[in-house]
């Protein structure tokens, strides 16, 4: 799977984007290490602390189906801009994935980046053990 094939996945998900509210429609594309890929979109509510973020719905739907390795994630809006996940979608990627690669798009410029470089100095199950 290549990260352009990804970056495409993600942008067909924004398209079932749930944001009335916000008009800003984003979606993701997970990869798995086995190779499977589980698409999300941002899903907004009146009661905002009830909207979930396109990358945590696509990490939810992969653990929801028993799946807890990932290899990389693309997140894209439909806006002319990177879109990079807020600080809860880093934490919940951290979870599962430190070393996982974050491509991003702006409508033409790919860019990867590693979520150690997103999050340093992170807080994750390690740390509780």
């Amino acid at each position: 799977m290549t990260y352009e094939t990804l970056l495409e996945m993600a942008y067909e998900a924004t398209k079932k984007s749930y944001a009335p509210y916000s008009n800003f429609k984003v979606g993701a594309a997970l990869l798995t290490e086995d190779g499977k890929v589980f698409t999300g979109c941002n899903i907004e509510c009146a009661s905002f602390g009830g909207t979930n973020c396109a990358e945590r719905t696509a990490v939810f739907k992969a653990v929801s189906e028993g799946y807890t390795n990932f290899k990389a994630i693309a997140v894209v809006s439909a806006g002319e801009m990177f879109t990079y996940p807020c600080g809860i979608c880093r934490q919940v990627l951290n979870e599962f994935a430190p070393d996982i690669d974050i491509i991003l798009d702006d409508h033409g410029t790919m860019k990867v980046i590693n979520l150690k470089e997103m999050l340093p100095y992170s807080f994750g199950p390690n740390d509780i053990r």
